[in-house]
């Protein structure tokens, strides 16, 4: 059964969002005031490709995985969402379906906006408008970045931003060292693997070069972060 109310941390990481936070206070009022939450054990769906538009979203705790299906019939990670990003809103805007699958990664929440909410909020505020326009702007930028790295860059130098973005949202400090982070998203190297656009044999050897170095350590229940800057020297001289 879906809980109808946010917990202080899952709220917290809806207001605190970049974009979200950016809003007017009367823009953020607006958006809560008519948006309901819905809760999503691992693996479960939250939208399919080929599903009309419905719903704005939100995600408030745990991640969601998006993906799609290649012609063999295997299904291939391309993002995860994190927490205080919304997506959902381009087939809202051009009227098609969804393009890919969102399934919940770990125990996941979601914020939701029902579509005929989003219009009345986007006709109500001019603001609404331009805050969309920024949003979107950003994820060409984003995606123009992707596309640059995965052209121009190693799988070691791509590997370490990818540690880097991954501990910046999800990096949980160690009980045991506290210059440590270990990364609280749980992936499988597969996952990574589908998420740089190589094979997991490769990233595989990518971070045990990396743990030789002392800037990573492998553990069973995932990533540790022992040296957040000698990743970040990877990704910016490795290429």
């Amino acid at each position: 059964m879906d809980d109808p109310i946010l917990t202080i941390d899952e709220r917290e990481a809806i207001n605190s969002g970049r974009w979200f936070s950016s809003l007017s206070p009367s823009l953020r009022h607006d958006i809560l005031r008519c948006a309901y939450v819905k809760r999503f054990k691992d693996g479960g769906l939250i939208a399919a490709r080929g599903d009309p538009p419905e719903e704005w979203i939100a995600c408030a705790r745990g991640a969601v995985r998006v993906s799609s299906t290649s012609i063999s019939g295997k299904q291939i990670t391309l993002t995860y969402v994190e927490p205080g990003i919304w997506f959902g809103d381009v087939a809202i805007f051009d009227g098609d379906r969804r393009t890919h699958d969102a399934y919940a990664h770990g125990d996941t929440t979601i914020l939701c906006v029902a579509k005929a909410d989003f219009k009345k909020i986007l006709a109500a505020h001019t603001e609404f408008s331009e805050a969309m326009l920024r949003l979107h702007a950003r994820r060409i930028r984003q995606l123009y970045g992707l596309v640059e790295d995965l052209n121009t860059l190693p799988l070691r130098a791509r590997l370490a931003k990818q540690l880097v973005h991954l501990v910046r949202s999800y990096g949980i400090p160690s009980l045991s060292d506290g210059s440590e982070m270990r990364i609280g998203l749980q992936l499988a190297q597969e996952e990574l693997a589908q998420l740089l656009g190589a094979s997991r044999q490769r990233v595989n050897q990518e971070l045990k070069a990396m743990e030789r170095e002392d800037a990573i350590r492998i553990e069973p229940g995932g990533l540790v972060v022992r040296d957040r800057a000698a990743l970040m020297r990877i990704a910016e001289t490795d290429n």
